[in-house]
């Protein structure tokens, strides 16, 4: 009896997890990765709780496939998050490629009809 209590608050936890992974990446979807960033440390606890009972539980066959369901799910929308926050890092570091293209040519010609030389500039950099 006890076991299965134990095993139910388990899957509250872990339901807990896989919702607060959803929470996370409708904040990244509106780009407020400070809060996510907040969920994303309050949840260390929750795993670590998580992983402690799973190692002190004897499992059932029906409840492991159960919980296999569940943390395949939680897999999944990480995943998913880590894939969005990638795509956001790769977008800002195009602008940030862009902008520092023009300030280079900002600084180079930027005085240029005030009568000073021109300069070379390279965007290899």
């Amino acid at each position: 009896m006890q076991s299965e209590q134990q095993f139910e608050q388990l899957i509250l936890q872990y339901q807990q997890l896989l919702n607060g992974a959803e929470e996370i990446a409708k904040m990244i979807e509106k780009e407020d990765f400070d809060s996510a960033i907040t969920l994303l440390r309050s949840r260390e606890q929750l795993f670590m709780n998580c992983k402690c009972m799973r190692r002190y539980l004897e499992l059932t066959q029906i409840q492991q496939k159960q919980l296999d369901k569940i943390l395949d799910e939680i897999r999944n929308s990480e995943l998913k998050n880590i894939k969005a926050l990638e795509k956001g890092m790769d977008n800002i570091q195009l602008e940030l490629s862009k902008t520092q293209k023009s300030q280079k040519l900002q600084q180079a010609y930027g005085a240029f009809g005030e009568g000073s030389n021109g300069n070379l500039v390279n965007f290899e950099d």
